[in-house]
């Protein structure tokens, strides 16, 4: 009976999803921070709301303004700087839409956007003035892009994107996954998902149980940007993940002030390792209004770059990329400059 009682005062992860931070000023208490003034970072945070999970909060250094993890969540009064080479859909997404909730930009692949929700806002997110209301797939859909897809055999790889994709109920994701893995052309679903960082309590058996049951390859492609993301309760899922043959494969953006130097990508990479997940892409910054803070410039990544080719081997380094609108795929970034 006291095992029961107990089991039945751990937060479900929808539980966790509910309880996040969503409130500056009770963010900043939690963290011990103190400011007189936080009209701009407030202003900032009307268009792009704050939510932070209490998972990722905990990992923030209390008392400290410049933490790297707490720079990625916190609206700033930078946000608010506008530029004309900052735009709200820098990646080409509206151009690339062919269904609602279905974008086709590159040949033998299709990007699904499973829904808008997250688990957290980072303030860098391409997709941070997206669409969604309109252009996300729900159940009814589904009929319309599996057709889309037979009618073009080259794809053969669907990703699951938003949003997240795994911020979807249990139910609603197993029905995607039971759907796709239907399609015979298709031979590879592909997640992107930053839940398991944020909230590993998400990997529940039951998740585990539907991506063991498809007869797709699977493949998770997380995001972390710095080592300290990485807690053994992010490595005990995402071992789980490997156990049943979920190929994991890492994300990052160049951000300043954050990762922009070479001992932190480094120590990142050494940690994905540790937990079973490859270095996959370095992105430097998508260029969306209200991130011009984050970009460390061109030069400055180059140089970042060669330090951490040198000082790791070539399976830990990931690819240095940048995503143009309207080109066929990623541009990988000379680095012999």
């Amino acid at each position: 009976m006291m095992d029961v009682e107990k089991t039945s005062l751990i937060p479900t992860w929808q539980q966790e999803l509910q309880s996040a931070f969503i409130d500056i000023d009770q963010l900043l208490t939690y963290l011990q921070l103190k400011n007189s003034d936080l009209t701009l970072h407030r202003t900032a945070s009307k268009g792009f709301p704050l939510l932070v999970t209490r998972s990722y909060a905990d990992r923030i250094k209390k008392s400290d303004w410049n933490d790297p993890l707490l720079l990625q969540v916190l609206p700033q009064p930078d946000e608010l700087q506008q530029h004309p080479s900052y735009l709200n859909d820098p990646v080409g997404d509206a151009q690339a839409s062919v269904l609602p909730g279905l974008i086709h930009k590159y040949h033998g692949r299709a990007l699904i956007i499973t829904t808008g929700a997250c688990a957290i806002h980072c303030r860098y997110c391409f997709r941070r003035e997206f669409p969604y209301s309109d252009n996300s797939a729900n159940r009814s859909q589904l009929n319309s892009i599996n057709h889309y897809l037979s009618q073009h055999k080259e794809v053969t790889e669907v990703i699951l994107s938003g949003g997240d994709p795994l911020t979807l109920s249990d139910s609603r994701f197993r029905h995607l996954i039971e759907s796709l893995s239907k399609n015979h052309q298709i031979e590879r679903i592909r997640i992107h998902s930053r839940l398991p960082i944020v909230l590993p309590s998400r990997i529940t058996k039951g998740l585990l149980n539907t991506l063991n049951a498809s007869s797709k390859k699977i493949i998770l492609v997380i995001h972390a940007n710095h080592a300290n993301e990485l807690t053994n309760e992010v490595a005990d899922v995402l071992f789980a993940l490997k156990q049943i043959e979920v190929t994991l494969l890492n994300q990052t953006v160049l951000l300043k002030g954050i990762n922009d130097n070479a001992n932190t990508l480094i120590q990142l990479s050494l940690r994905l390792f540790e937990c079973h997940t490859l270095p996959y892409y370095l992105h430097t910054l998508d260029k969306v209004s209200g991130a011009m803070h984050f970009d460390s410039g061109i030069t400055n990544t180059y140089k970042i770059y060669q330090q951490v080719q040198t000082q790791l081997p070539g399976y830990l380094v990931p690819k240095l990329v940048s995503e143009d609108a309207g080109q066929p795929f990623k541009t990988i970034l000379p680095t012999n400059d």
